[in-house]
């Protein structure tokens, strides 16, 4: 893209992870994360104790990330964050710190929309990394969001389906709450469907019309599920846990996979890119490379360190605006709500 080194920082403060990045013309230099555990505790992430784990990790997460790619802050040449969507204690943190800094090199400040960066990772570059051609259909699923998302360009992007209700993280995580898992319990999910039958129990999918998902229903109804099965056998959780975890997760990638085909079917886009923590998922990944042989799709998912919260997501955005000349204001503020 250009032949002068770039260097942009990267800064992610979204939720619970405190991450920073540091890139030089799209590829990772460093990509540091520091993750808070004392939401387990709680079995979900608390918002005050987010921003307060985000005031005391900053600092030196910043500067891990600086050392580890070998420069000095006085080589940035802007300063990237996330302005949102989010949890408005944890992005105050990364916007006020990253407006301090870029404030105080003179370098400009770049608002990055946190969804946005999700789909941009696959345009980090990474020697084996394949990137979806434009147009693509890029799907967004992780413990806060769910999206389908028509991408024709870097910044050309429309939202043509997302969650009504819960996103399919919370459905995996409030699913392992009712069977008395830790949080988050997605991966705990996964492991033990790969012990289980799938069809072992059948839960119903929710109606929802369109390219628009919902989880609510769902989760309500393996609530209803579970407390029927125990109260005529106290140990059915215990007996079946396999079975139980394989026939969730069944159902929710099969809620997903439906949206795709049909959304492949209405825009006629067969590229498929996926990103978001949820995505992380082995029998997501799976159905997708199935999808390929059954639906001709051809599927792009990036690395796992890039599918979570990270900063490095955040840091190729930032480029990608930077040689676009799209710079931000010191006015500007952090928006939970954030739109694509």
């Amino acid at each position: 893209m250009t032949t002068e080194k770039i260097y942009i920082l990267g800064i992610e403060s979204s939720c619970d992870d405190t991450a920073a990045s540091v890139m030089l013309n799209g590829r990772i230099l460093s990509n540091i994360v520091a993750s808070q555990k004392i939401h387990e505790e709680y079995g979900g992430v608390v918002p005050e104790l987010a921003s307060r784990a985000h005031q005391q990790n900053i600092v030196p997460v910043v500067d891990q990330a600086l050392k580890k790619a070998g420069i000095s802050k006085n080589q940035l040449h802007a300063v990237a964050f996330t302005r949102g969507p989010g949890l408005m204690g944890s992005l105050l943190v990364g916007t006020s710190f990253a407006k301090s800094l870029a404030y105080g090199l003179d370098i400009p400040l770049i608002d990055v929309n946190h969804m946005q960066a999700h789909i941009l990772a696959h345009f980090i570059e990474e020697a084996d990394f394949v990137k979806p051609p434009f147009p693509f259909l890029a799907m967004t699923i992780s413990g806060g969001h769910t999206q389908i998302v028509k991408v024709s360009s870097y910044f050309d992007l429309e939202v043509i389906g997302e969650t009504i209700d819960d996103a399919v993280g919370e459905a995996f995580d409030k699913s392992g709450k009712i069977l008395g898992l830790g949080y988050p319990a997605g991966p705990e999910i996964d492991r033990r469907a790969k012990l289980g039958n799938p069809k072992a129990f059948k839960f119903t999918k929710p109606k929802v019309g369109g390219l628009n998902f919902s989880f609510s229903g769902l989760k309500t109804g393996i609530l209803y599920f579970i407390q029927r099965e125990t109260k005529v056998n106290p140990n059915f959780i215990e007996e079946n846990i396999n079975d139980i975890c394989a026939s969730i997760q069944y159902t929710i990638i099969g809620i997903l996979i439906d949206k795709l085909k049909l959304a492949t079917k209405e825009t006629g886009i067969t590229h498929i890119a996926i990103g978001g923590g949820v995505s992380a998922n082995t029998g997501i990944r799976q159905a997708l490379k199935d999808g390929e042989q059954k639906f001709g799709w051809t599927t792009y998912v990036p690395k796992f360190e890039y599918t979570t919260d990270n900063a490095a997501m955040i840091a190729i955005v930032g480029y990608l605006k930077y040689l676009e000349g799209h710079f931000s204001e010191q006015t500007i503020s952090a928006s939970p709500r954030l739109k694509i």
